[in-house]
C-alpha cells in the first residue's frame, strides 16, 4: 500500500478477539467515533460484513464512503472503496499479531479524496483517523469505557 499511514498498537486480548470486534462493523458508531453512520449491504457465507456504506466524520468534512471487504480470520481484514463523490480510491487493513498473551494490531490506511486537499492536511487526516480508530478498538476490546485509559 504506497503512501499509507500505519500505526500499531498493542491489546491486552486475543488475537481473534481483537478480529471479532473490528469485524462488527455494524457496532462502529458505538466505539469508533469518526463513525458516524453504518449500513451494511451485503454479508458473506459466514454472516460478515462484505459490502457496506460507512459516513465518517474525516476531520476536515464529513465523507461517505462504500467499501468492500475481505476476511482472513484470525489474522488479517481489509477493505478497498468503490470510488464516490467523496472518495476516489480507498485502501485499509487491520492485521492481528500475537504478541505475548496480547495481540500487536497494525492498522494501514490510504486515501485518496474525491476532492481537492493539500497532502498534508489528506496525512494529518489519515493519521487522526487511524490513531483515534485503534485507541477506541483497544478500549472496546478491553472493556474500557471511553473516559478512561485513553492513551
Amino acid at each position: 500500500m504506497a503512501e499509507a499511514t500505519i500505526q500499531t498498537i498493542e491489546i491486552d486480548a486475543s488475537p481473534s478477539a481483537c478480529f471479532d470486534v473490528a469485524a462488527d462493523l455494524s457496532a462502529y458508531p458505538e466505539w469508533a467515533t469518526e463513525i458516524r453512520h453504518v449500513k451494511i449491504h451485503e454479508r458473506d457465507a459466514d454472516g460478515r460484513p462484505r459490502r457496506v456504506t460507512l459516513t465518517i466524520d474525516a476531520m476536515i468534512r464529513q465523507v461517505t464512503t462504500t467499501l468492500r471487504y475481505r476476511y482472513e480470520y484470525p489474522r488479517s481484514m481489509s477493505w478497498t472503496a468503490e470510488p464516490g463523490a467523496d472518495i476516489e480510491d480507498l485502501e485499509g487493513s487491520y492485521e492481528f499479531h500475537p504478541v505475548g498473551e496480547g495481540t500487536s494490531v497494525v492498522y494501514a490506511l490510504r486515501v485518496v479524496p474525491s476532492f481537492d486537499i493539500p497532502g498534508f492536511l489528506r496525512r494529518q487526516a489519515e493519521k487522526q483517523l487511524v490513531g483515534t480508530a485503534l485507541r477506541g478498538l483497544r478500549r472496546r476490546v478491553q472493556g474500557i469505557s471511553p473516559a478512561v485509559g485513553a492513551r
